[in-house]
């Protein structure tokens, strides 16, 4: 089990760093640090997900837990189960956006709060180590549990005006999938361009990773060619989108975020919203603009939920393409996101190259990924060199001059850092991102770009 516990989910390559036997003792574990009594667990659509997520409820159920199975879903509808359902807890089996030979869990309690490295995680990677739990004759239950058309009802009367538009959705092969007709179903004046719709674990078309500009190449050519009002790319098991202008242009998340929050915040007015802290100082100001109050906070989905509960925040988006939504019980949810889009394009009657224009107007390196030996060394290196600068460490460390900043972090997921640069203008980008990798560099010589 060695290194398959991260910072708020579990994943490993299949079988050799996540087995059934591995899930079944993670299941018994998990009824134990909940003292759960009913739970839910739902799997994506890998080769490896159903016998992974059989082996987890036998864990549960041998622990005591009556265990619904969900099938085939997406993560946010099994967030809606947990909710819903008033379960003790969930497990979604699934590797999001990474390859198909990995695999993983994304565990949760009531109401969806979910696992992570700050708040139970490191307690349940201890207890699956140790013997599991058998309450014979009192063992649980195991019986099937199918939300999906109330789940699509739910996000389906988040819709506002629907007005015709034509929209290419290419679903990777993963879990929204199955729900993107029956949404479309709902809303006659949408029209759906539909790409690999139908799930397959072996990705025959590309992986499910909307934030790799190679997966969404053919989307961007044949949003232009079908004369789509812009399109959606998933990843793997739907909790997290990317956008597609109508001129076939990628839109960066965090500027989708921007978009959101100033639609959100009509109808909210003076209500919080959250930001991923490497995101663009556009989205913090269109925040404020619209008379929000904005808050920075962590990377990562487990710490992002936390933070909107004690915020109460109407929204949150990430640099990722996460968008969180209060009104989905703080979880985040790729299939509204989809709504919220097509509602602000509805609403403005603009194309979404127009409506985000406005938000794109400071230069970014985009996230640069760098594998480095210490990266304590080379965060030190940088925090001495600009030592006149606002600085602060949330996450990595953020460094601040009137005219450009950046964030640099470790990656939660990967062995390396993650480097985001923007500036006023771009001539000021690109002089300091060569600047700030050649701090990089001399404090790490073998600091290299991946």
């Amino acid at each position: 089990m060695a290194g398959i516990f991260k910072a708020y989910d579990i994943r490993g390559r299949y079988p050799d760093e996540l087995s059934e036997a591995t899930a079944r003792s993670i299941g018994n574990a998990f009824i134990r640090l909940l003292g759960a009594e009913r739970i839910v667990v739902g799997r994506d659509m890998r080769l490896s997900s159903a016998s992974l997520a059989g082996a987890f409820a036998e864990g549960a159920v041998e622990a005591g837990a009556d265990v619904a199975d969900a099938g085939e879903v997406s993560t946010p509808l099994l967030n809606y189960a947990i909710i819903m359902g008033e379960f003790d807890g969930g497990a979604m089996v699934t590797a999001s956006h990474l390859p198909g030979e990995m695999n993983g869990l994304k565990l949760a309690g009531r109401d969806a709060v979910p696992l992570s490295g700050d708040r139970g995680l490191p307690l349940l990677e201890t207890m699956t180590g140790e013997e599991p739990v058998a309450r014979w004759p009192a063992a649980g239950i195991h019986y099937r549990v199918d939300m999906l058309d109330d789940y699509i009802g739910k996000v389906a009367g988040f819709v506002r005006a629907p007005k015709p538009i034509r929209i290419m959705v290419d679903a990777g092969n993963g879990m929204a999938g199955p729900e993107i007709p029956r949404l479309f179903a709902r809303v006659p004046a949408w029209r759906l361009i539909p790409m690999y719709l139908e799930p397959d674990g072996r990705f025959p078309h590309h992986h499910a990773n909307p934030l790799d500009p190679a997966t969404t190449r053919e989307l961007q050519d044949r949003v232009v060619a079908e004369g789509a009002d812009f399109g959606v790319a998933f990843d793997g098991d739907a909790d997290r989108c990317g956008f597609i202008d109508e001129r076939g242009e990628r839109v960066r998340e965090d500027l989708v975020t921007g978009l959101i929050a100033e639609f959100l915040l009509e109808g909210n007015p003076g209500a919080t919203v959250l930001y991923d802290l490497r995101s663009s100082r556009a989205v913090v100001e269109a925040i404020a603009r619209a008379g929000g109050r904005g808050v920075r906070s962590r990377v990562g989905h487990a710490f992002i939920k936390t933070r909107m509960r004690e915020e109460d925040a109407v929204f949150a988006g990430e640099l990722s393409g996460h968008y969180y939504y209060r009104d989905m019980g703080f979880t985040d949810n790729g299939l509204l996101t989809l709504v919220q889009v097509a509602n602000i394009i509805a609403a403005r009657g603009r194309p979404l190259s127009e409506l985000v224009g406005p938000l794109d107007r400071y230069p970014s390196t985009g996230e640069i990924n760098l594998r480095v030996r210490e990266p304590d060394i080379v965060l030190a290196a940088l925090a001495a060199r600009y030592g006149d600068a606002d600085l602060d460490y949330l996450d990595g460390l953020t460094l601040g001059y009137p005219a450009w900043w950046f964030n640099i972090r470790r990656s939660h997921t990967e062995p390396v850092v993650r480097l985001n640069l923007e500036a006023d203008t771009a001539s000021l980008m690109d002089e300091k991102r060569q600047e700030v990798l050649g701090v990089i560099r001399d404090a790490d010589p073998g600091a290299k770009v991946v």
